[in-house]
């Protein structure tokens, strides 16, 4: 894989190398701190190079295709003033890192938290993140995920209309905004993921065609013509989108990559994409002597997403578990089923706990086809789940948090169906103390056409729903601050009650052996009626057994527990008097211990744990 951008020596020189293999001339015209223009060789693979002598980091510069027009890098490095100004060499060589006893965690043990730069602080950027990083770490997360960060248009944008996936921000703080920030983090205990998006590029600032096929019109895309994967010429698209993932790893120190919506990536070679970057990031990791995870964003409902390339996978280390969502959601507000027709049926949380995939082969409306197949076996640890995340709030018109739809019971019920789940978790920014604060999509365009073009795209889309108001207009400055996080509130009232109920469930995680086994044998569900769902957690040893009841009725429901010699202790409660909102709320304690074979009586929207005795 061939190096490319520009690439400094150290000495005073800087090689400039860009793939225009259909290209005559290529020009690299520096623009600062002197003007000059020069005539780059072209090699066999398409291939332009030039060195320069005597340029220092801060040069910026363009590339001009048969020397017409100058266009910003590709591979740029640095955006200084936006996607559509220069490029500016960068020299990775200088930054000071002090992660080297850094260990990173075993993906299983993982608290993944999901944030969006822009609107997780006040500030808005990578530094101020690293203010917040000991109130993450306090509850018990140790990864952050970040949306994406690639150059984007203006300095308000979820990250998805990136056209520069080497750039990073300039408004976050630009490449050493983000070193510091993984710095810091490592430092911390706190590992680092990265949202990469290498199945469409954003429509401001793309200049890729202006260089070479990086795009190809046998596949449609909901962004429209696919990236280039497996045609003519696919070679350097393949290189360029892999050797990304391999930059953010090596320069940026990131831990992990979350891959968006892979399934959109179209490609019928001999070796796919996807399988073709697994095999370049194990050749890294065998350089650097460390580990990376890449995690999926798929809509298959196949395992062949984490299956090894040997077994005729893709390689991933996990993949979002959507279904998951689908299924929990239903149960917690009765309008969920009007958005997931599909899913409400407590038999389908129960097989999302036992198998993964709820759906996996059946028919299923939404599609109107049968979809998906079997993941029973896979490993808890190959999957991650969530209650919330940027896509499930984002995408409702009014962009409502879970905390915005449902009330506090069922809140403290949601919390532990998912980290008590035989999973990874992922929280989405807020949720651990219920932040109130919508996320909306916003953008900031400088083209009036496109404004409007995103502006009427969402109204359409939001009308499909059938719903009776406009959504907030997602140029308009306004729509982004009224997401930020009011960071205020997680030490009042019933927000701080959640924090701590967080908390604990995340300690209990860590503490029982029986929550850290991802062994699907151990895991056994059982329903009772259409709202008491049992999931029994066993060690891998057999020697520690865990009942999590969950009530979703809005009555009073009873469980006998498993006949036994040996009683069950109870390790946390949501309707014990330290977890009620409200007065008003309480209900009779359940016993602290209950021998076994006794029937109780769980409270009306409620969760509890009982752990065997030894």
């Amino acid at each position: 894989m061939k190096k490319v951008g520009a690439i400094y020596s150290g000495d005073g020189g800087c090689d400039f190398i860009v793939w225009a293999p259909l290209k005559e001339r290529m020009q690299l015209h520096v623009v600062h701190p002197v003007d000059a223009v020069y005539n780059m060789q072209k090699d066999k693979e398409g291939y332009f190079h030039y060195n320069v002598e005597s340029l220092y980091p801060g040069a910026q510069y363009f590339f001009r295709p048969e020397g017409e027009h100058d266009y910003p890098d590709p591979v740029s490095n640095f955006q200084p003033e936006g996607v559509h100004g220069p490029s500016e060499v960068i020299d990775h060589s200088t930054f000071q890192w002090n992660d080297a006893d850094w260990q990173l965690p075993s993906f299983k043990d993982l608290i993944l938290y999901e944030l969006h730069v822009g609107t997780f602080t006040e500030g808005g950027i990578f530094e101020s993140i690293i203010s917040r990083l000991d109130d993450l770490k306090t509850f018990g997360v140790n990864a952050i995920e970040l949306m994406p960060v690639a150059q984007f248009p203006g300095n308000r944008n979820w990250g998805y209309d990136g056209v520069f996936p080497y750039a990073i921000q300039n408004s976050y703080g630009g490449p050493e905004g983000l070193k510091r920030l993984v710095n810091a983090c490592h430092r911390k205990g706190i590992a680092v993921f990265l949202d990469v998006v290498y199945n469409h590029m954003g429509p401001e600032g793309n200049y890729l065609l202006q260089y070479g096929p990086y795009f190809n019109k046998k596949y449609c895309t909901p962004w429209g013509d696919a990236i280039n994967f497996d045609d003519e010429w696919c070679d350097g698209v393949r290189d360029y989108f892999a050797g990304n993932a391999l930059y953010l790893f090596e320069h940026y120190h990131i831990d992990g990559l979350r891959c968006d919506a892979i399934h959109t990536v179209f490609d019928n070679s001999a070796v796919h994409f996807w399988e073709y970057l697994h095999h370049k990031v194990k050749e890294l990791e065998q350089k650097m002597g460390r580990s990376f995870y890449v995690v999926a964003e798929s809509d298959l409902n196949s395992p062949k997403v984490i299956w090894q390339p040997e077994s005729g996978g893709y390689g991933f280390t996990a993949q979002w578990l959507d279904d998951f969502h689908h299924a929990l959601y239903t149960l917690l507000d009765e309008k969920g089923r009007e958005r997931y027709e599909d899913f409400g049926e407590l038999t389908q949380l129960a097989k999302g706990y036992t198998d993964g995939f709820v759906h996996s082969g059946e028919w299923v409306k939404f599609r109107n086809r049968k979809f998906g197949r079997s993941s029973a076996g896979v490993p808890g640890d190959q999957f991650v789940v969530f209650n919330q995340n940027h896509d499930q709030v984002g995408n409702r018109v009014r962009g409502e948090r879970l905390c915005m739809l449902v009330d506090f019971d069922r809140l403290k019920v949601a919390a532990a169906c998912l980290l008590l789940a035989p999973y990874v978790p992922m929280l989405f920014m807020g949720e651990e103390y219920g932040d109130e604060s919508p996320f909306y999509y916003f953008v900031s365009h400088s083209n009036p056409k496109l404004i409007k073009a995103v502006q009427k795209g969402r109204q359409e889309e939001f009308a499909v729903f059938g719903f009776d108001v406009e959504p907030p207009d997602p140029q308009n400055e306004s729509t982004f601050n009224d997401c930020k996080l009011k960071w205020r509130k997680r030490k009042d009232g019933k927000h701080a009650l959640l924090l701590q109920w967080h908390r604990v469930l995340i300690g209990m995680r860590q503490q029982h052996l029986a929550l850290q086994n991802f062994n699907k044998a151990d895991v056994q569900v059982e329903t009772k009626g259409e709202r008491l769902l049992i999931m029994h957690r066993q060690s891998a040893s057999s020697e520690q057994h865990l009942i999590c009841v969950f009530n979703f009725s809005d009555e009073e429901m009873a469980y006998q527990l498993p006949a036994s010699d040996k009683s069950w202790n109870q390790l946390i409660y949501s309707k014990d008097d330290k977890w009620v909102e409200k007065p008003q709320d309480k209900v009779p304690n359940l016993p602290k211990v209950i021998k076994g074979g006794e029937c109780i009586k769980f409270a009306p929207i409620s969760i509890a744990v009982y752990e065997q005795a030894l």
